[in-house]
């Protein structure tokens, strides 16, 4: 019964119930195996990733995307790939992946820019994003429904939110933190969205897109600074970047660039580093 609920918690649930350190904590073991464990293939992410999002984006001259969850980079790469021509901001709580990232993307630094944190309070700006979005992770989040409400907040009027949703005979492992659809159908509906579809997406997932109510606003997105997007994740103010580190302009608060990855969890009053 032991080995039965430890290989629930920490293999199929990754550490769900436990918190969201352990889940990256999970992460961060697999990091350097894990694009060879799941056998990305570049035509693959091309059709089933970036394709459908550039779709929904192909009225906008240059997207600034949010993926939440990053990990390795995966929608990133497969954006760059199909020569994407935006900003992509890639957030992750492990920061063994977003080494992994950072050393698939670090070619494209003009373009993207890697954050470590988690999706439960996302330190940028209302209405920032013209894309958000989060693949194969809701579930492993300890609160899905508050992390989906703050990628809506960040997500610009008539932007474009793209999410999977787990399915299938896991699903009804994970208690709380996968949804059914007819259930994530009305969550989505709860929000401050419109035009939301939902389909079956690969094999264990559904696929969401929506976009947020609200006439769309065109901004010039070319050049565009991190520290023009990003607020304090300790006071909430705004941020001036400096050669090693970001810093608050009201609080003082510093954090490092390491590795090309911005070290905001653990610096930002509610942890270590």
């Amino acid at each position: 019964v032991l080995l039965a609920l430890a290989y629930w918690q920490m293999i199929i649930a990754e550490g769900a119930y436990l918190g969201a350190r352990v889940v990256a904590w999970t992460y961060d073991l697999v990091a350097s195996r894990y694009d060879a464990i799941k056998q990305f293939k570049p035509q693959n992410e091309s059709w089933f990733v970036a394709a459908p999002l550039l779709r929904e984006l192909v009225e906008v001259e240059s997207p600034l995307v949010l993926d939440v969850a990053t990990g390795t980079g995966r929608l990133p790469l497969a954006l760059l790939h199909e020569r994407f021509r935006g900003q992509i901001v890639a957030l992750d709580l492990s920061r063994g992946m977003l080494r992994q990232a950072w050393r698939k993307l670090a070619a494209y630094s003009d373009q993207v820019s890697l954050l470590w944190h988690d999706a439960s309070r996302l330190p940028f700006f209302d209405g920032t994003f013209d894309a958000v979005t989060c693949l194969e992770s809701l579930e492993f989040m300890p609160h899905p429904r508050e992390a989906l409400s703050e990628m809506v907040r960040v997500l610009a009027p008539g932007g474009v939110l793209f999410l999977t949703n787990r399915v299938g005979y896991e699903a009804r492992l994970l208690p709380g933190r996968a949804i059914p659809r007819p259930e994530f159908e009305q969550v989505l509906a709860e929000q401050p969205l419109s035009d939301f579809r939902v389909r079956r997406w690969q094999v264990k997932y559904d696929q969401a897109f929506a976009r947020k109510t609200g006439e769309r606003v065109v901004a010039a997105r070319q050049g565009i600074e991190l520290a023009s997007l990003l607020r304090c994740p300790a006071c909430g103010g705004a941020v001036q970047r400096g050669a090693t580190s970001f810093s608050c302009r009201n609080c003082q608060h510093t954090y490092p660039i390491r590795e090309g990855v911005v070290l905001l969890a653990g610096h930002d009053g509610r942890g270590t580093s």
